[in-house]
């Protein structure tokens, strides 16, 4: 057995390392609490923003529960109320880059990165696995697909002999 001697130097240099790593856990601390309160104030601002969401959605069914008979300038309203809640609401989505998939009808056949077939229909004017209809959009978070677009496509009838 030989007794190795640790140097003043080694000594030194590890207790410099101790202080580094105890300077590094500060910071680490630090920026994990700076991180956790602009999550918790993220978090909050978007709950804001769909409570507005959830108001105006409100406000619209209870006019409805209270007047069993609405007046026709209201139900000529209706449609475009519906369509500002749902523009302010796909505007919170967008403000966190959660957009929309952009799909051309009839004019592509379908990437399977971005769609989903959920049924096909005969066309015979079309070419066979064109995308003739969106039945739900997709919608992406930055690069990726959270939800995949759900097309129809077409398929040629086939002429049975």
């Amino acid at each position: 057995m030989s007794n190795s001697i640790i140097s003043q130097e080694q000594i030194d240099l590890t207790i410099q390392e101790i202080n580094n790593l105890k300077k590094d856990k500060v910071v680490l601390q630090q920026s994990l609490r700076e991180q956790q309160t602009q999550t918790t104030a993220n978090t909050e601002d978007l709950f804001l923003e769909l409570l507005e969401i959830a108001d105006a959605l409100e406000a619209l069914l209870d006019y409805l529960e209270n007047n069993p008979n609405p007046s026709p300038e209201f139900i000529q309203r209706l449609p475009k109320s519906v369509w500002a809640v749902n523009r302010k609401f796909l505007g919170v989505l967008g403000k966190r880059q959660v957009l929309p998939v952009k799909i051309e009808l009839q004019s592509t056949q379908p990437d399977f990165n971005l769609c989903r077939v959920v049924d096909r229909e005969v066309r015979n004017d079309i070419a066979d696995q064109t995308i003739t209809k969106i039945v739900r959009r997709g919608f992406s978070l930055k690069d990726k697909i959270l939800r995949p677009t759900e097309v129809i496509t077409s398929k040629l009838e086939v002429e049975e002999l």
